[in-house]
């Protein structure tokens, strides 16, 4: 049975009272709804007291909103429910990940970029501020992966970079910020993406690294998160073959399962070998590489079975619920089992003190503090931030600086991505908007930019004459899709056939690893973000009123000696 006074709880007496007296006044039906982590769809009050009131389920998620609109959700809910609830954000970057609205700070790749862990306290700290102004306690983040494998798109951006030791390091400072703010903590994806370039959306993840190599990589960063006392990990539907082939000799392949419903990973590797006594959350479960593993019946309550403490999000609420119940009821999750994993989730409410809150009548912020929420002081830090880590890859023709006095008129293409899927849902990844500020942006910087798109390539003479420079902006994005992400050139004309007419820069906006598909670009910068900050910070940077401090990282290069040149 999990300690409740020791790490990564420090529960005193009177708390692991109420985690106890509160598991045994519960019903079978309550302690089955504490398991599940709830995806928020419909924000009518009836909806949202029928979640907490016939599900009694023991956190919940939601697709962002503005924020009087996800402050009025958590407060309902908060209100209606008799055990209080864990409200989750995905703050990976800043508060943008929990609000419409809220300030994006710096993903993971730009954290690294800077070589700061100030900018990833930081980040956390504006995360964790926004987020707990409309009610959020726990923040799935950061990303702790290691991206070994160029041409993953999932923690391409996310995660820091492929070194253990900065991952360490800047998860070790958001977590700072984290607490700062009274959220729980959180890493993830055990037992490790970034090493494949599949998605875990669309089929199981695999990361191949023997035990000696996933000891010295992986393994490190989980142990020492762990001793710095992180209160909850997310496992993802990723095997790991190596260690489930040691803890179980004799496993078939066909047996080997994702960390989500793998017993030996996470009991005999995160909790036995590495010491983890906090709460296991499952990744989203509408991902294909859980539902592909076995029945949608023997999912939900395996998940449970093999260790996980909490299901995130249903995909039919009253079938799914049935499942639980039924594997309760079959023995599949035991008695034991089932009182372990609540006496986790409560000790988590207990630990950042839900229950003194409730019974003050403070679960919820007051509502002026939603002023916090974009405010010029986290607006100002993302500036401030932004300059640190856009990062000049290469200027192999000395093309910078670009100035409105030496290169006034500009061709600028713009190439989009195709949309991603967030928690299950189709989203558009906002291009128009993006195109539309950048645009401003150069104009405000006195440049003339003409972003149209000619039906064919014409003269080059004339095309000199009418250009004094490109800029090719890259705002390619995708999540959930496709197994890759590679640049998809809108028209034959937006094609770089141009970098040998005029001075050309390309600006990537998302992912860092483009030259793949642009090895003939010799200016290229990464800005990581297609934030206001992120591109004011970039313009400055092509004309020269500020200088770049990112440093990039060798995977930039795609592993081609031609995009070095």
């Amino acid at each position: 049975m999990v300690d409740l006074k020791a790490k990564p709880y420090y529960l005193k007496d009177e708390d692991i009272k109420w985690v106890e007296d509160t598991i045994a006044g519960m019903s079978d039906e309550e302690k089955i709804g504490q398991l599940f982590v709830n995806m928020v769809i419909d924000r009518s009050s009836e909806s949202l007291k029928k979640t907490v009131q016939e599900y009694h389920v023991g956190a919940i998620r939601y697709h962002n909103a503005a924020k009087e609109v996800i402050y009025e959700q958590n407060k309902v809910l908060q209100e209606n429910t008799k055990i209080p609830l864990l409200i989750a954000s995905n703050c990976e970057a800043g508060g943008n990940g929990g609000v419409d609205g809220g300030t994006t700070v710096a993903c993971g790749a730009a954290i690294a970029a800077a070589d700061s862990e100030q900018a990833a306290y930081e980040t956390a700290l504006i995360g964790a501020r926004e987020a707990a102004a409309i009610g959020c306690n726990w923040n799935f983040a950061p990303v702790v992966d290691l991206t070994y494998n160029w041409r993953n798109t999932i923690v391409q951006t996310r995660a820091f970079n492929n070194s253990p030791e900065d991952t360490i390091r800047y998860a070790k400072a958001f977590f700072k910020g984290t607490r700062e703010n009274g959220l729980a903590t959180c890493c993830k994806h055990f037992p490790g993406d970034g090493t494949e370039e599949n998605d875990q959306h669309l089929l199981m993840g695999i990361n191949d690294l023997s035990c000696e190599e996933w000891d010295a990589t992986f393994g490190k960063v989980y142990k020492a998160l762990i001793d710095d006392g992180v209160m909850t990990i997310m496992a993802g539907h990723i095997a790991l073959p190596s260690y489930s082939r040691k803890l179980c000799p004799g496993l078939r392949d066909s047996d080997i399962l994702p960390a989500t419903l793998s017993p030996e990973l996470i009991n005999g590797l995160l909790r036995e070998k590495l010491g983890f006594e906090g709460l296991v959350v499952t990744d989203a479960s509408h991902m294909i590489g859980m539902f592909a593993a076995m029945p949608r019946s023997e999912q939900v309550p395996g998940a449970i079975a093999a260790g996980c403490d909490m299901f995130l999000f249903f995909n039919d609420v009253e079938e799914d619920f049935g499942y639980m119940m039924d594997g309760y009821r079959r023995g599949i999750i035991t008695e034991e089992r089932l009182s372990d994993a609540l006496r986790r989730i409560i000790g988590v409410k207990a630990a950042i003190g839900l229950n003194r809150k409730q019974k003050e009548g403070t679960l919820m912020p007051p509502r002026e503090q939603l002023d916090i929420v974009g405010c010029r002081e986290h607006e100002a830090a993302a500036e401030r931030i932004a300059d640190q880590y856009v990062t000049l890859v290469k200027d192999t023709q000395k093309c910078l600086p670009l100035t409105p006095e030496s290169h006034k008129r500009l061709k600028v293409v713009f190439i989009a991505g195709e949309g991603m899927v967030i928690a299950g849902k189709l989203v558009e990844d906002g291009s128009d908007k993006v195109k539309e500020e950048f645009l401003r942006l150069l104009e405000e910087e006195g440049f003339e930019a003409d972003a149209s798109t000619p039906a064919a390539k014409g003269s080059m003479e004339e095309f000199r004459k009418r250009y004094d420079a490109c800029l090719v902006v890259l705002n390619v994005q995708g999540f959930a899709q496709f197994n890759s992400m590679r640049i998809k050139w809108a028209s034959p004309t937006d094609q770089p056939w141009y970098v040998s007419e005029v001075p050309t820069v390309f600006l990537s906006l998302n992912f860092p690893n483009h030259l793949i598909d642009v090895p003939m670009a010799k200016t290229y910068i990464n800005a990581y973000h297609n934030s206001v900050p992120a591109m004011k910070a970039a313009i400055r940077k092509i004309t020269g009123k500020s200088g770049f401090h990112g440093r990039y990282n060798e995977n930039v290069f795609c592993g081609r000696w031609d995009t070095r040149i």
